[in-house]
């Protein structure tokens, strides 16, 4: 699955009042369970501490549950979001190494989404124009890697507020057959045909029940 930024989400995601999202690529049930259990240790720590937590807070708590399972849990992760100390962006590596910059991808179509913003971001962008090079982004990943879908979800992040557009465009439409591949009872000849009677007689049988103790 192509991951690019925040901007494609995954149901497993979290978020809380001071915006943070979560997005993952590998094994849909690892980053589904990782996130839902993040969300709850965060939710928990906003409890204990009476304050919102951080992004690096949830960067932390992911990296350091990755590196516990060594790569065992597959889960490729893109962790964006806006604090009290402004937005942040990080990408969660399956072994628990991160990495916060400007623009990130994750997943099999990585390479490609990867490109497009090496290409074509500057800093400072106006949304829409950095909608648009997420979009591009995506699009890239979907027609140059087989697994990456054809969907494009963006997840756009301000202070206080997260907007899902789900979806937002389907890159890659299923065409439309232009002929039908159906015939005509009989339209292939059978040449011969000989049926063969089988006389089977079971000899014994016997049911063995495993042993689950």
């Amino acid at each position: 699955m192509a991951t690019v930024s925040v901007c494609q989400y995954h149901p497993g995601g979290f978020s809380f009042e001071n915006c943070k999202s979560c997005c993952g690529a590998g094994t849909a049930a690892d980053t589904e369970m990782t996130t839902q259990i993040i969300s709850s240790n965060l939710e928990l720590h906003a409890l204990s501490t009476g304050r919102l937590p951080r992004v690096a807070t949830a960067n932390r708590m992911l990296k350091q549950m990755l590196f516990r399972y060594q790569g065992y849990i597959g889960a490729a992760l893109v962790l964006g979001g806006v604090d009290c100390t402004g937005p942040h962006l990080y990408s969660i590596y399956p072994h628990g190494s991160t990495d916060k910059l400007p623009y990130v991808t994750m997943g099999s179509g990585s390479l490609a989404a990867m490109a497009v913003f090496e290409d074509r971001y500057r800093p400072n962008m106006e949304e829409e124009e950095a909608k648009r090079l997420v979009r591009d982004a995506i699009a890239a990943g979907i027609f140059n890697d087989l697994g990456s879908g054809s969907n494009i979800d963006l997840c756009v992040i301000t202070k206080g507020k997260m907007d899902y557009l789900r979806p937002h465009d389907v890159a890659n439409k299923k065409g439309v057959r232009t002929g039908s591949y159906r015939y005509k009872h009989g339209t292939t000849g059978v040449l011969t045909k000989v049926v063969i009677p089988l006389n089977l007689e079971v000899v014994e049988e016997s049911v063995h029940t495993m042993d689950t103790s």
